[in-house]
């Protein structure tokens, strides 16, 4: 209804096992938001950690929306105390990545019985979400034992699971490494005897047939499944046996009013990288705290074309310090695309959640390379990036496995043009087709490409300014909170329908 009309409003449930942290806790925090003038009213379980005021705070960062949070500190304590922390009280989550020491283990290595804890433990916290009026719709995201908790608590409410690419990715090594132990005549838990060395550590892989078969149950019982690129409605249907007809293609959203054109003048600019740079570093070294890698004040000029008599352009990457990001070959490469460079143009690498880093560290890599002009900020809260970017004049990432990508459509809502890996979920938004191309698509994994790229993205400004104004366009017709509620709505309704 519209006009004079007041909207019915309906309830939907969401469910998320994690604390705020990574892209999908964005996802909730805007779609909520979204959703209530398009007639939905959101109540929330979700994890949490730390104080009010902090970042991890769910209550704090989800606000004023008031969700049921199951808290991880006990459980963090635990931890360092020698005892496990998915087997307290309040368990910790599990996680879809293999980070040696981590509290938040990887899925396939927690056993089954401590997957049933988990769901006993959220029930009480999903009901309680639901308690206030009863939930047409369940939203969870990801795959989770919310699935299970979900299915004691509302039997007869359907089910929407909302993919963001992490648990495709685990399944996907999953049944990677359940080929390779095929190969020796055993299973992961039978490699894990024989204990062969190697990058992959098998025994946190030993339970991964149950969480596997878990995850495909949950997915084929949910009513309607989201998925954040085509490319993960191809994995979902392969790796989940999820039928086509049952999933949508939903993007993740921008916050058009954060992430906005802005000309800061060449004195704002200089003063924002220094205070990144020198006054509040943030980079972070192997083995190092936050603030351990700082610069003089000498650097700023690297920052400043002198020749033209304005700023010089800058590179941004933006991420964590995963080794699918392939940022030691974006330091090799710029290397290499650098020797031709028209005028200076530095490599920022913003982000690298502290302590966190698989593979190469990236500071190792142009320390060791003697790569000059690469900085590192550190990790920045989402409030900075904004100025971040309209510091900057191209983006890039050369990740080979993003489910979506949602920095580069961020970048793009702020003008900023990218340049992404012709691969996973970057190709569905990023056009290279002469006539209103958007962005720059590299090779995977190819050194040539991806300096190439960089050359023409810095001593080319018309190409740059091309690029800019179409992806600007892009993201405010098909990107907004707005459209992506309108579409979520549609698959609530689906699932109403169909049950």
């Amino acid at each position: 209804m519209s006009g004079a009309h007041e909207q019915a409003i309906h309830p939907v449930t969401m469910g998320l096992l994690f604390y705020p942290r990574g892209g999908s806790a964005q996802v909730v925090r805007y779609l909520a938001r979204a959703l209530e003038p398009a007639g939905w009213a959101t109540s929330l379980a979700c994890g949490s950690l730390g104080r009010p005021g902090d970042r991890t705070h769910a209550p704090s960062f989800f606000a004023p929306l008031a969700p049921q949070v199951a808290d991880y500190g006990a459980a963090l304590a635990a931890a360092e105390q020698g005892r496990d922390p998915i087997a307290e009280p309040v368990p910790m989550h599990p996680s879809y990545e293999d980070r040696p020491g981590a509290p938040d283990r990887i899925f396939t290595a927690v056993p089954p019985q401590l997957g049933e804890h988990l769901a006993d433990a959220w029930s009480p916290r999903l009901a309680a979400a639901a308690a206030g009026a009863p939930p047409e719709v369940v939203h969870l995201h990801h795959l989770t034992p919310l699935h299970d908790a979900a299915a004691r608590i509302l039997p007869a409410t359907p089910v929407v699971t909302h993919l963001h690419g992490t648990e495709l990715k685990m399944i996907a090594r999953a049944l990677a490494l359940q080929a390779i132990a095929r190969e020796h005549g055993t299973d992961i838990a039978g490699m894990a005897q024989l204990d062969l060395g190697g990058e992959v550590r098998w025994a946190n892989w030993r339970f991964a047939a149950h969480w596997v078969e878990a995850m495909r149950a949950w997915a084929r019982a949910s009513a309607q499944v989201v998925a954040i690129s085509p490319h993960d409605v191809a994995l979902a249907s392969e790796l989940l046996g999820v039928e086509p007809r049952r999933t949508t293609w939903i993007p993740n959203g921008v916050d058009l009013a954060r992430f906005d054109r802005a000309q800061p003048s060449s004195e704002q600019r200089a003063a924002r990288w220094r205070r990144w740079l020198v006054e509040d570093p943030q980079g972070w070294r192997e083995g190092g705290q936050p603030g351990s890698v700082r610069y003089p004040e000498a650097v700023l000029a690297r920052f400043a074309d002198d020749g033209a008599g304005a700023p010089a352009p800058v590179l941004l990457f933006i991420g964590r310090f995963t080794e699918v990001k392939r940022i030691p070959l974006l330091i090799r490469a710029y290397a290499r695309a650098r020797e031709h460079f028209h005028r200076p143009a530095p490599l920022v690498i913003w982000g690298g959640f502290p302590g966190e880093f698989e593979g190469e560290h990236p500071h190792t890599v142009a320390e060791r390379e003697r790569v000059e002009d690469v900085f590192f900020v550190g990790w920045r809260g989402h409030s900075e990036l904004g100025d971040g970017l309209a510091c900057s004049d191209v983006m890039v990432m050369p990740s080979i496995d993003e489910s979506f990508g949602q920095v580069f459509v961020e970048a793009m809502a702020c003008g900023v043009p990218v340049i992404a890996a012709d691969a996973g979920g970057p190709p569905s938004f990023i056009n290279v087709e002469p006539g209103r191309p958007n962005g720059w698509l590299v090779e995977p994994d190819s050194l040539e490409s991806l300096a190439g790229a960089l050359v023409e993205a810095v001593n080319d400004p018309a190409a740059r300014a091309q690029r800019s104004e179409h992806g600007y366009a892009v993201t405010r017709r098909d990107f907004s909170w707005t459209t992506i509620a309108q579409r979520t709505t549609e698959v609530y309704e689906q699932a109403v329908r169909t049950g």
